[in-house]
């Protein structure tokens, strides 16, 4: 991981408190879909960085791309950055999805909400790529996905594809995928480990959690495991370290 100054080349507003941002940093071309990176506020009273998952990579020209939503006063400072400022910044983070294993099976990229733009990255490096997303209402980074592969929408309005949520658009359409990698809340991540079992199919999840330090010192985003962790000795794992994303199968989500 690298503690830089990074550029801001582009940001715009995609969606109602939802923000596109693009940065130039040194390690683009280190970030693996499903990473994270943590940004500073120039503000010093907040000390502690905001994590934002890595929505793209383009490794050639050196960027990273940041979907986000405005949720607070740290959120809403890096709302205000405009082409040639900066911001301090530290990654790639975490452990990402497992592409290369995956890369020419047909795997399911289910989003729920602020979770679905980690998944584009891992879209563009596999071979077979199809998408389940759920959103409230209003919808996001969409066309982006139609790009890629198959998308199968809920909407809770029915304002948009499946009326009501993931699973109900995967059951329309008769998905079974050979694996799946999801993002999102967690009623929605339970859901689908059961939903995993039943089709009996890998799931890899990326855990959603408030962040402190975002390099797996603090202890402050642990979730509970099946087994048992060598870093603290008991059932749980750091979301920011050994995550945010993690074999379905491994994680407690009672």
């Amino acid at each position: 991981m690298k503690k830089e100054t990074a550029a801001v080349i582009y940001q715009e507003t995609i969606a109602e408190n939802i923000k596109s941002l693009v940065l130039r940093v040194s390690f683009a071309g280190e970030a693996v879909p499903g990473q994270f990176i943590s940004l500073y506020s120039a503000d010093k009273s907040r000390m502690l960085p905001r994590p934002i998952s890595i929505c793209q990579v383009n490794r050639e020209a050196g960027t990273l791309r940041l979907v986000y939503r405005l949720a607070g006063a740290g959120t809403r400072e890096f709302a205000e950055l405009v082409p040639g400022d900066s911001v301090e910044v530290l990654g790639p983070l975490g452990n990402g999805f497992p592409v290369e294993e995956y890369k020419d099976k047909n795997v399911l990229l289910i989003g729920g909400g602020i979770g679905i733009p980690p998944l584009l990255q891992a879209a563009y490096e596999l071979d077979h790529p199809s998408f389940a997303v759920g959103y409230r209402s209003e919808t996001y980074l969409y066309e982006d996905m139609q790009a890629v592969g198959n998308v199968y929408v809920s909407t809770e309005d029915g304002s948009l594809g499946t009326k009501g949520n993931v699973l109900d658009a995967i059951r329309e359409h008769d998905v079974h995928p050979d694996a799946a990698f999801a993002c999102g809340p967690l009623p929605m991540l339970r859901a689908l480990k059961v939903w995993a079992e039943n089709e009996n199919i890998p799931l890899y999840i990326s855990m959603e959690e408030r962040m402190a330090c975002g390099v797996g010192a603090c202890l402050a985003c642990v979730c509970k495991t099946t087994d048992v962790d060598g870093h603290s000795h008991v059932k749980n794992a750091r979301i920011c370290k050994d995550g945010p994303v993690f074999p379905a199968k491994e994680v407690d989500l009672t």
